[in-house]
């Protein structure tokens, strides 16, 4: 979402210039790449880019490509073998040993439903959507191609004119990223279903000096924050500029707490009483991720009190809790500390493990590449 967001930034400031724009998505890669089918890039008519499609090696050739969509105004898939050693516009031996399709298309600020405009509108409320992009392998000037249209959770929808009916129902039934073909007009045309979830969100409770890492490491992810705590002089705007700030008891703030599916907590007031409030309060509720600063001896305390006190902890529950917070990287500071925690939260929402990659035997990116047939 933070790339989105800066991207929707970056035009803004080019409409002011009344500069022109384009826009290169990554929609699809066959092998391995560095950035994923959903990573894009916007391009300016002074060379300005905002965002990523690799790690560098595929950028001054997709500029290249976007003054020239600009001056046509059509859109263009273009194809990078990043495993061809004889390639002499990205360079040889680079090691990614996939084929990257990335589709660069103008922006017209005329069109209500542009890329730009469906982007702003993944932005609108915290729901997962479906973004849909169009591209097609037999024809890369096909102008069929593009980013149009966009299907919110709670059912709303946005969508270029023209737009293949068969695209909209599978739309509607997409959980995951994937790549249907169809046929559109006897030409063969595929689709990028890019299923985005709302960004990381987390309510740290507490404001103490070790909290300030904390949000700031979190600010740089994108992440959403939210900070809860009983003491003004600590939990306030000037502090903590960037985050929505609470100021009350355990009880009021749960009130005011939205929570779902993407919602990470981190207990960090110090304050046994405080954390011991909201963990009894958040262990019934649907919260994937409560971490809590502390030994070990501190939860086992609290479990105690809780069943002492008629509250039943069950299994299921207590998989969620994460105590002592953090993974294991020898964490002293509060940089580190807070360096430890955030890593912790990305493996448990990304469910993995956190191991060193070296011993890892998987893929580290699974990701789903095969284009399957739809109907049109």
């Amino acid at each position: 979402m933070k790339e989105i967001k800066q991207i929707i930034h970056a035009y803004e400031l080019a409409c002011k210039k009344q500069q022109k724009a384009a826009l290169a998505t990554v929609v699809h890669v066959a092998g391995s790449s560095y950035r994923a089918p959903g990573a894009r890039m916007l391009i300016t008519e002074d060379g300005m880019l905002t965002g990523a499609i690799s790690g560098g090696c595929l950028e001054g050739d997709a500029l290249r490509k976007a003054l020239m969509v600009m001056m046509q105004g059509k859109p263009l898939l273009t194809t990078y073998d990043t495993s061809d050693e004889e390639d002499a516009v990205i360079g040889v031996g680079l090691g990614c040993n996939g084929i990257i399709r990335v589709l660069i298309e103008p922006i017209l600020p005329e069109d209500p439903v542009n890329p730009i405009i469906l982007l702003q509108h993944t932005l609108e409320k915290r729901q997962a959507v479906v973004l849909v992009t169009f591209f097609s392998l037999h024809n890369k000037w096909s102008e069929q191609q593009g980013t149009r249209l966009l299907l919110k959770a709670d059912g709303a929808l946005l969508k270029a004119d023209n737009i293949i009916p068969a695209a909209i129902n599978d739309a509607k039934n997409i959980k995951e990223s994937i790549f249907i073909e169809y046929r559109d007009n006897g030409q063969p045309v595929s689709a990028f279903y890019e299923y985005i979830p709302p960004p990381v969100s987390i309510i740290v409770a507490g404001a103490g000096n070790d909290v300030l890492p904390l949000v700031q490491i979190g600010e740089v992810l994108g992440w959403d924050i939210t900070l809860v705590d009983g003491r003004p002089a600590y939990a306030n705007s000037q502090r903590f500029p960037a985050c929505r700030v609470i100021v009350s008891d355990p009880e009021s703030a749960l009130r005011e707490l939205v929570i779902d599916d993407q919602t990470a907590v981190v207990l960090m007031t110090h304050n046994y009483n405080y954390d011991k409030a909201l963990l009894k309060a958040l262990i019934a509720m649907p919260v994937n991720y409560i971490g809590m600063l502390g030994p070990r001896k501190k939860l086992s305390r609290m479990l105690t009190e809780f069943e002492e006190e008629g509250t039943k902890v069950t299994e299921e529950q207590l998989s969620r809790v994460y105590s002592p917070v953090g993974l294991d990287i020898g964490a002293e500071t509060a940089e580190e500390i807070a360096l430890a925690v955030l890593a912790e939260i990305k493996a448990v929402f990304a469910g993995r493990s956190g191991v060193y990659l070296r011993s890892f035997t998987g893929k580290m990116h699974e990701r789903k590449t095969e284009i399957i047939a739809g109907t049109s």
